[in-house]
């Protein structure tokens, strides 16, 4: 078992980073160039000042439109991203680990608000899944990469709150623990998780196109 845990806290870690940093910077730029491929013009509109309005509005809960039509998805969304990036990066046996392979050290969340950050995540999993089942609309549109998606964000933070907790055998679950979150970060240039790459520079195209030509708000 400590051969195991070695391996996935060695060599799979590393290749897991691999996948993402270059995964997320050759689908970066295959973006860009078919963008500049099918669109070259857009890029002339291209701007900062609409872009980072554009950004900042969505930021905000309830700022835009579309987040103000439905107010328990726009609490869920925003639960949801909040934990799911604080919890991996703010968690002390996370901040050990990263202590520990590369000397950096900073403030950690106390164990019992990290429990709960971790329970919104799974209870937003939860939602989002009974909006695809239970939403017609949804629903017609979803597809397996969809539940993908969402699986492969659930299980990071199911198999570790079971861990912390021990329920089960520990090196287990901390070990498929470990995993989970290996394949999450592998697997977000090549599925629906991609968003979290591409969707600044989304919001940046829609917010120049918006406010630079046709001197609107898209929020």
């Amino acid at each position: 078992m400590n051969a195991a845990y070695e391996f996935v806290t060695g060599p799979l870690a590393w290749a897991a980073w691999g996948i993402f940093l270059l995964g997320s910077g050759w689908r970066l730029y295959s973006m860009r160039q078919l963008a500049m491929k099918k669109d070259a013009s857009s890029w002339a509109f291209m701007d900062l000042g609409f872009s980072l309005r554009s950004i900042v509005n969505w930021l905000i809960p309830f700022n835009a439109l579309g987040w103000r039509k439905n107010p328990v998805m726009t609490v869920t969304t925003f639960a949801f991203h909040i934990c799911l990036i604080a919890v991996p990066v703010f968690l002390v046996a996370h901040v050990v680990l990263w202590t520990e392979f590369f000397g950096v050290s900073y403030a950690t969340l106390p164990d019992n608000v990290a429990d709960i950050m971790t329970l919104v995540v799974l209870a937003a999993c939860l939602v989002f899944a009974g909006r695809r089942l239970g939403q017609k609309e949804v629903a017609y549109i979803t597809t397996g990469k969809d539940w993908l998606a969402l699986v492969i964000v659930t299980l990071p933070f199911l198999t570790g709150f079971l861990a912390y907790h021990q329920v089960f055998d520990y090196q287990v679950m901390i070990i498929a623990h470990i995993v989970a979150g290996e394949i999450m970060l592998a697997a977000i240039p090549f599925t629906r998780l991609s968003h979290m790459v591409f969707a600044a520079f989304t919001r940046a195209y829609m917010g120049s196109e918006f406010g630079g030509v046709r001197h609107a708000r898209d929020w």
